[in-house]
């Protein structure tokens, strides 16, 4: 159905689409941790990262898709040790012409059923504590903030903190 938002798990396919995506949102986004042009992704190091995380049961990368484009990214990067293979480290982006319409819930949606079907029970990610946006979007989902990493990104002249957050998925042990 056109302009229906689709969220499903990456591809080789996608790598050309998913690298332009990247560099799109590090321009775009104000909080992000890459600045425009320093990450230097190409379709061929995409292409190897998504065959990476889709050998990993663990670690996922999630896509949004508007008429073949797309529109938006999660990267849930497991733990790699025995002690934390339970965790997974989150990272989303959305398309600047498509923030605020939903599809960050989407693909927080689609994450929490793979992390259930993926024995995956804390997500956890950091977020610039000025990205109001962002930070009602994680608590929507459930996450809480854990604590405050001070003075972590120099953004525009300026230092900024960031805060922890997680969510726990079933029921929590102590």
């Amino acid at each position: 159905m056109k302009n229906e938002i689709h969220v499903r798990k990456a591809t080789d396919q996608d790598a050309v689409k998913l690298a332009k995506l990247l560099e799109e949102v590090d321009r775009t986004s104000e909080y992000m941790l890459w600045e425009t042009g320093e990450r230097k992704m190409t379709a061929e190091k995409q292409s190897r990262f998504i065959a990476e995380v889709n050998q990993s049961d663990n670690s996922t990368i999630l896509v949004a898709e508007q008429d073949e484009a797309l529109v938006g990214y999660l990267f849930a990067i497991g733990g790699r040790a025995k002690r934390n293979k339970h965790s997974a480290y989150l990272v989303i982006g959305i398309s600047q012409n498509h923030r605020g319409k939903g599809i960050g819930t989407k693909l927080f949606e689609a994450l929490e059923r793979w992390a259930e079907n993926h024995h995956i029970r804390r997500l956890e990610l950091t977020v610039v504590i000025e990205n109001d946006a962002a930070i009602r979007l994680y608590k929507k989902f459930g996450f809480e903030i854990e604590g405050t990493k001070r003075n972590s990104l120099y953004i525009k002249g300026k230092f900024m903190d960031e805060y922890y957050m997680s969510k726990w998925i079933g029921e929590e042990q102590k």
